[in-house]
């Protein structure tokens, strides 16, 4: 028998798990290593890598069979290179993880998914909770922004938390139950690959962040739910490629922000509006870059 073969026949045939890497340093090895504690499932796990330069990915490929690395051939953003995982995976594959590098797996998180999965037969997307590496609860489960509530989160979310746009917008105040939400993060979710296909995944246009809001969104407007499972447990070491680069990634975000509302509010009469979330935008990020890029010099 063949090492590929082999390879096959010993992996799940329900289940597959995708991320996107670039230069994920150390996160990688937990992600993979925790994923034996997530799971009596034995899946693929496929590194879409949008040009790493620290090894680390040939690294992991190489000391784990069920590991394979996908080159996307330069840095596509992450909605495009998890449509590129995606699309390298058997169809028949009824179930995708998708998720970032740097997350740790809790006990069992990934099998809580898949046996929600089986209460919500029209689940597209379930999302676990997910954990600052301090233990809080990171708002993960959110409400689509409107207009208003998104502008003013962008604007006001990082200066004023507690503004009553952002406080609706995180859901904060909800009570921890399983439940239907706007959409998850995408820091690790939980797909159906009959969903994921029936709206073409990503939107690839989005480089980075706000394309799984986007994603959450079509996923409800096309019949499907996406479901919070507070019992499924994460860590998310959130930000280290950004806060690495924040000069690239603030804008890319702020851009998305943009985007976002843009395509959802795209009428003549509408102008005015995109006029001015575009300009206060443009005005938080480069307010954005300078501090981070500031507290970095500081070390």
């Amino acid at each position: 028998m063949s090492e590929r073969s082999e390879r096959t026949d010993n992996q799940s045939a329900g289940l597959a798990v995708v991320t996107v890497t670039y230069s994920p340093g150390e996160h990688l090895e937990h992600f993979v290593t925790t994923l034996a504690h997530a799971t009596t499932e034995k899946p693929q796990v496929i590194l879409a890598d949008n040009g790493s330069t620290d090894g680390v990915p040939e690294m992991v490929a190489e000391a784990n069979s069920h590991v394979r690395l996908l080159r996307t051939g330069g840095n596509i953003g992450y909605g495009g290179a998890i449509n590129r995982a995606v699309a390298e995976i058997d169809p028949e594959i009824e179930f995708v993880i998708i998720a970032n590098p740097d997350i740790r797996w809790g006990t069992d998180s990934i099998d809580q998914m898949l046996e929600a999965a089986a209460r919500w037969p029209r689940a597209g997307a379930i999302g676990p909770m997910v954990l600052e590496p301090d233990g809080s609860v990171y708002p993960s489960a959110r409400s689509v922004p409107g207009l208003l509530d998104g502008a003013g989160h962008a604007i006001l979310g990082s200066v004023w938390p507690a503004n009553p746009w952002t406080r609706r917008y995180r859901q904060e105040n909800e009570q921890v139950s399983e439940r239907t939400v706007g959409w998850l993060s995408g820091s690790c979710l939980l797909v159906r690959r009959g969903a994921f296909d029936s709206i073409d995944g990503f939107d690839s246009r989005y480089f980075m962040y706000m394309e799984d809001v986007d994603f959450g969104d079509r996923m409800g407007k096309a019949g499907w739910h996406n479901v919070f499972v507070p019992s499924a447990e994460v860590t998310h070491a959130k930000g280290h490629a950004a806060s690495r680069h924040p000069e690239i990634m603030l804008p890319a975000h702020h851009a998305s922000a943009y985007r976002f509302q843009a395509d959802r509010h795209p009428h003549w009469w509408q102008a005015p509006l995109r006029l001015a979330l575009r300009a206060g935008l443009a005005i938080r990020s480069r307010i954005a870059v300078r501090s981070a890029l500031r507290q970095q010099a500081r070390g």
